[in-house]
């Protein structure tokens, strides 16, 4: 059994590491991307990787290759319980910024084009990238909070469960855009069935105490609409 998960570093590799070995399984790191995007060489339909944590729009991309696994709850008060996360827009303290719309022409850092918080509800919210006056490709959220904290870039949309384990003094949030989806856990389709539901069962068993330094609380089975 082979994990892989590209959402590290910004959420930390030992949670990962702690569900591997939860589930028996050996765990890969992919740091360049939030998850395949479409036309990508991709490890689950070749067979290389049984079970994956991606970024929402990868699951649409894989749709035809994987299936949902039971996803993390964050212990966000915002989420309610929910298996569900925000995109936190930061930007420095001292910025006279007070909202997105103020933005307009200036820079900002997203972790990469597959990431739904940090990409994806930027076009939402700006209708098109123009919007900008710069984009700076970050490659992780800890990247984007760094170059906004330096002054390299003026703003990025934060993953908030990155932000709650990551805060930055030097930073505020002028607006809180979701509540989203889940990052989804995925499975290999063409795996037999008594060894989803194995792989299944040890996600729903996991104890809270060993998911909250993480930010978590639990394993919670989701719906395949949500990610439609």
């Amino acid at each position: 059994m082979r994990v892989i998960t590209y959402l590290s570093p910004s959420i930390p590799a030992a949670l990962f590491e702690r569900i591997a070995r939860h589930i028996g399984a050996e765990l890969m790191f992919e740091e360049a991307i939030s998850g395949p995007q479409p036309g990508d060489d991709e490890p689950f339909t070749r067979g290389d990787a049984d079970v994956g944590f991606v970024c929402a729009p990868s699951y649409r991309v894989l749709r035809d290759s994987v299936e949902l696994l039971p996803v993390l709850v964050p212990s966000d008060p915002r989420a309610k319980g929910r298996p569900v996360y925000f995109a936190d827009v930061v930007v420095r303290r001292e910025s006279k910024i007070e909202s997105f719309d103020e933005l307009r022409g200036m820079r900002w850092a997203y972790n990469d084009r597959n990431s739904r918080s940090g990409w994806f509800s930027m076009l939402e919210r700006a209708g098109s990238a123009s919007f900008f006056g710069g984009l700076i490709h970050a490659g992780s959220h800890l990247r984007s909070l760094e170059l906004v904290s330096s002054g390299a870039a003026d703003a990025a949309a934060i993953d908030s469960n990155v932000l709650a384990l990551h805060p930055r003094s030097e930073l505020r949030v002028v607006e809180s855009w979701g509540p989203f989806p889940i990052q989804p856990a995925i499975i290999r389709r063409s795996l037999p069935d008594d060894e989803k539901r194995r792989i299944t069962d040890a996600l729903l068993s996991i104890k809270r105490e060993e998911l909250e330094p993480f930010g978590f609380t639990s394993f919670a089975i989701i719906s395949e609409t949500a990610y439609l």
